[in-house]
């Protein structure tokens, strides 16, 4: 990793550690300007003076998303409301949503921080960015955006769904970079080898972000398309939206910009930390958001942290591919199941494709049932179902110790959308 790049900063570990440690006690002194912060310190017992090095972190006391909806329409606000030039709000299905400030200082380290994923993904100012995720009050479309004028490419905001719209500009603008859901990349990569026009498009990287996407799919998308790489990008927007973290050429966890965020893996139910290589939910602190800074944030994400440093020579910290969240766990006969583990399992097997879907039932004598119904990769008879059903089954029961049913399908049979795909399915009611 050179030193030369214009937007990714190298730094050694002692440079880290002193940036953190100025970061977080800017961090909560700025938190105490909120009268909800400043009530959560006074419930914990601490002030912003008790702050005074990293191994103090853990006297602070965690924030989730409840806090920010009891602070509504502003919550945990800790900038004058002149200061104030925009608002995001994250997605929710329940009570109201969750609304987040930013100050101009907030905007351009946003749009700084996606600068700097598209750099680590190889694009250039020459690249030409076709941008399919949300606007509005959703933070994508402009963190994508933004973040690709900075850079200084062409940017061809189309937004999500039709996707006869995205082939067509795709084709007459020459778009070399796409940025979109994984659900929306194999939509795509799907209807381009329908189509057969693969030889048309000019497009060679992909960019996905906001759901789980396995190895199998990026494998998958990056087979029908034709791609030079993929990549997965991290983010949410209580951390700005998105671009908090990216993977790079060598896939081998995200790298996450530690110069910004300081990200704690803890168990979920102890909240104690886990060792590195451990599932652990990523509860994050902010190092320089001034309207919102966070403080010990409950994600509910649950990842590891990957031990090591990375062979592309970048010092920055690397997380795992999020494997589910901790409010999203499937209890199926006493076990916890998270749906990333079944994808882990399900990406072993090269004789199906990367879509699956997880059904819960409950029968008559209250015992529940576990189908998986998976899709029969492309090209392959459907002669040796039934032992491929049995081999995955007997994986399933080896590595989750529960024993379900698989069902294998026909290609393209699930359910497809353009935005996150629903992988869980609970009909035990």
């Amino acid at each position: 990793m050179s030193k030369s790049f214009r937007f990714i900063p190298q730094y050694t570990d002692e440079e880290l550690h002193d940036i953190q440690t100025k970061g977080l006690i800017w961090t909560v002194h700025q938190a105490e300007k909120s009268p909800q912060y400043k009530e959560l310190f006074k419930k914990a017992g601490v002030t912003a003076d008790d702050i005074r090095s990293l191994d103090d972190l853990q006297l602070l006391p965690t924030t989730d998303a409840d806090d920010l909806r009891a602070g509504y329409p502003l919550p945990l606000c800790c900038a004058n409301p002149k200061d104030i030039v925009r608002i995001h709000s994250s997605s929710g299905t329940t009570g109201k949503r969750k609304i987040l400030s930013y100050t101009e200082k907030d905007v351009q380290m946003f749009n700084t921080q996606m600068a700097r994923c598209y750099e680590m993904a190889g694009l250039t100012p020459e690249d030409r960015m076709q941008i399919a995720v949300g606007y509005g009050l959703w933070t994508a479309g402009a963190g994508f955006q933004q973040g690709s004028e900075l850079f200084g490419m062409f940017t061809i905001p189309v937004g999500p769904g039709n996707l006869q719209i995205h082939l067509q500009m795709m084709e007459d603008m020459g778009s070399t970079c796409f940025g979109a859901t994984a659900s929306m990349a194999l939509l795509l990569a799907e209807e381009v080898e329908r189509a057969g026009i693969r030889d048309k498009l000019k497009l060679r990287t992909i960019i996905c972000g906001s759901e789980t996407r396995s190895e199998k799919m990026r494998l998958a998308i990056e087979s029908k398309l034709g791609l030079k790489d993929s990549f997965d990008i991290g983010g949410m927007t209580e951390m700005y939206g998105p671009g908090t973290a990216i993977d790079c050429h060598c896939h081998t966890g995200l790298h996450y910009w530690a110069d910004l965020f300081i990200i704690e893996f803890l168990d979920p139910v102890t909240h104690k930390p886990v060792p590195d290589g451990e599932l652990g939910e990523m509860v994050v602190t902010s190092l320089r958001k001034e309207a919102v800074p966070l403080i010990r944030y409950r994600t509910h994400d649950l990842a590891c942290r990957v031990p090591g440093k990375c062979e592309c020579g970048l010092n920055m910290p690397r997380h795992s591919a999020i494997m589910g969240r901790s409010d999203d766990m499937v209890i199926f006969r006493g076990v916890n199941i998270y749906p990333g583990q079944i994808a882990e399992v399900l990406s072993k097997h090269h004789e199906i494709g990367s879509e699956y879907q997880i059904m819960l039932s409950r029968d008559e004598k209250a015992i529940d049932h576990l189908l998986l119904t998976v899709e029969r990769a492309a090209g392959q008879s459907s002669d040796n179902d039934e032992n491929l059903a049995r081999a995955i089954e007997k994986d399933m029961r080896l590595q989750l110790m529960v024993r379900l049913e698989v069902a294998i399908t026909d290609p393209s049979t699930l359910p497809r959308t353009f935005s996150k795909s629903k992988r869980v399915v609970d009909n035990r009611h």
